[in-house]
């Protein structure tokens, strides 16, 4: 079955999108190594390292808490519009 002519241009344009963005990426990735390497500073110490590792792991808890909560209102019903018993027709 061949591709229309309209359906060839939504995916053209779909495709140069994901390109200019993936291009922009890889700008901002190269300024950031490149930031990273030429900025140096003290090392850090080994407590800095702990702290940021209990970040990321508070900050992940976080995260996957609030996620559950969203599915778990999600499944049971919490986000539904409210409908009040005495304006139902009966």
């Amino acid at each position: 079955m061949p591709i229309s002519r309209q359906d060839f241009r939504k995916n053209l344009g779909t495709i140069a999108l994901v390109v200019v963005l993936i291009v922009i990426m890889a700008g901002a990735l190269w300024y950031a190594a490149s930031a990273w390497t030429v900025l140096s500073g003290p090392p850090m110490p080994t407590v800095g390292y702990v702290t940021m590792g209990f970040g990321v792991l508070f900050s992940l808890i976080i995260g996957c808490g609030l996620m559950a909560l969203l599915f778990y209102s999600s499944r049971h019903g919490y986000d539904e519009p409210f409908h009040s018993e005495s304006n139902r027709d009966d």
